[in-house]
């Protein structure tokens, strides 16, 4: 795959965060505790936070990215040691390109609340899309391993994508069916999954993945794209033929159905 699309994150933005006031020796360090946000805040000035910081989350993914940082800033107003207004800032600046700020914000967000795994997945994302992929998976996995964390398969695909942007298959395919096994719903897990297995020349497990995705969901016009692509090298005509009616329907101003046209299949 390509960089990873600002489209592909934000499923992934939080909802709410809350923090701890502790300190670590570093960012990401610390023991295993449950995100923050899981958290029931023990003063008024920490609910008025987390009340402002899930608004802040709520107007970053509509991307009002600057209605998101007021929020982050009067939560830190309110109470300015709630690590989630600094994790909000960090993610908002990400989306802005403001890579120094966005560092910045993270790490402040981590050394307040070390062994958070939401903040830590978070900071990965942004490691890993500022060309840092190897520091990133650190995060992502240190982020799953937490026995606290409940939702495991999402820092594992996170670290699965990010492989393979330096193209290390092995790896991202191990991270990847790990994902896979903590939520069988995981529809990025599978996409890349058969991925994987069609770049590796393995066809049938390409299909089949594919076809367990369109049971989950409509295949969107990336994941149409490469399932034509997989009934094309395997010599199915009229499967071909399908996924090529469907992107031409469903997607005629995408960047796959440009390809198609163009006939670059590759």
């Amino acid at each position: 795959m390509t960089l990873i699309r600002l489209a592909a994150l934000t499923p992934l933005l939080l909802a709410a965060l809350a923090a701890c006031t502790t300190t670590g020796s570093g960012p990401g360090e610390g023991i295993a505790r449950q995100p923050v946000s899981a958290e029931v805040p023990n003063t008024e000035a920490r609910q008025r936070s987390k009340v402002h910081v899930e608004l802040g989350a709520l107007y970053l993914q509509e991307g009002r990215f600057a209605v998101a940082l007021e929020e982050a800033r009067i939560a830190l107003d309110s109470d300015g040691a709630y690590a989630p207004a600094y994790n909000l800032m960090g993610l908002t600046y990400m989306f802005l390109g403001e890579n120094k700020l966005a560092e910045e914000n993270f790490e402040r967000a981590l050394r307040l609340a070390p062994g958070d795994p939401e903040i830590g997945n978070n900071y990965g994302l942004f490691l890993c899309q500022s060309g840092r992929e190897a520091r990133s998976i650190d995060f992502f996995l240190r982020s799953a391993r937490n026995p606290l964390y409940p939702t495991p398969t999402k820092p594992l695909t996170n670290a699965g994508r990010c492989a393979t942007l330096i193209k290390d298959d092995k790896s991202a395919e191990d991270y990847l069916h790990r994902a896979y096994q903590a939520d069988p719903g995981n529809s990025q897990a599978v996409f890349l999954l058969a991925e994987i297995a069609y770049r590796g020349g393995r066809l049938p497990e390409a299909r089949q993945w594919l076809v367990d995705l369109e049971k989950m969901t409509e295949l969107n016009a990336e994941a149409t794209w490469l399932a034509l692509r997989v009934e094309r090298r395997l010599g199915n005509r009229e499967g071909e033929a399908r996924h090529a009616a469907q992107l031409r329907r469903k997607f005629a101003t995408s960047t796959e159905h440009r390809k198609l046209q163009q006939g670059n299949y590759e």
